[in-house]
């Protein structure tokens, strides 16, 4: 599949700026949670009841609490993610200046804010915050990063039918941030929009235009 053109060229800047939003949003969020909550369910604030909550942890590997093996496997995932970035930021100029559909441009631009938003935290915040895990190599490329929205969508024992899960206890949903949440809207926002964002094939020429014209008994006696 191709990507839907649009009429006219866009400018990469307004979706560098959509980026720099999600990861103002995401960075005042983070510093919030740090500075005026307690870790833990200690300090749990519910914001729709039962629903969703706010509650303060640190997670020291990716998306949704997913790790890689330590010491070196933090180090390994913030470089990753810094040359996911690089590629990003290239893959949405590149975008723009091919006139591609500004809707899913607008896309990327969420996934890239969500991804910086993240990239931030593991490259900074063990030295800004101190919350290297201990033993950590170094402070740099180390920092946790903060989570803080939490919805506990089921609370119990998964079926022991189940495979891999059955049997294990669950307290909902893992807990996410604005950064996380802005990769998985962008993300699903392509999957639903595929059929406006992508083409499933090229133009092709008409039969009569593929092979050269051949004159008639008719026209050769003419």
């Amino acid at each position: 599949m191709h990507p839907t053109l649009s009429t006219r060229q866009h400018s990469a800047a307004k979706f560098f700026l959509l980026a720099l939003l999600i990861i103002a949003i995401d960075q005042l969020s983070k510093w919030a949670v740090h500075t005026y909550m307690q870790p833990g369910s200690a300090g749990e604030i519910p914001v729709l009841g039962q629903f969703a909550k706010l509650n303060y942890i640190l997670n020291p590997g990716m998306a949704f609490g997913a790790q890689l093996p330590a010491p070196y496997g933090k180090l390994v995932l913030t470089l990753f993610r810094t040359v996911a970035v690089g590629g990003l930021i290239y893959y949405i100029i590149r975008l723009s200046r091919q006139r591609v559909a500004a809707g899913y441009i607008a896309c990327m631009a969420l996934i890239l804010g969500g991804a910086v938003g993240n990239l931030i935290d593991s490259i900074f915040y063990g030295i800004i915050y101190d919350n290297a895990p201990a033993g950590s190599p170094t402070r740099w490329f180390y920092g946790q990063v903060i989570d803080m929205i939490f919805v506990p969508l089921y609370v119990g024992y998964f079926p022991k039918s189940w495979p891999l899960i059955g049997g294990t206890y669950s307290n909902g949903f893992p807990i996410f941030n604005i950064a996380d949440s802005s990769i998985f809207i962008g993300v699903a926002l392509i999957l639903l929009n595929q059929n406006r964002f992508f083409n499933e094939s090229q133009p092709t020429a008409a039969p009569n235009e593929s092979q050269p014209r051949v004159a008639t008994d008719t026209e050769k006696l003419v």
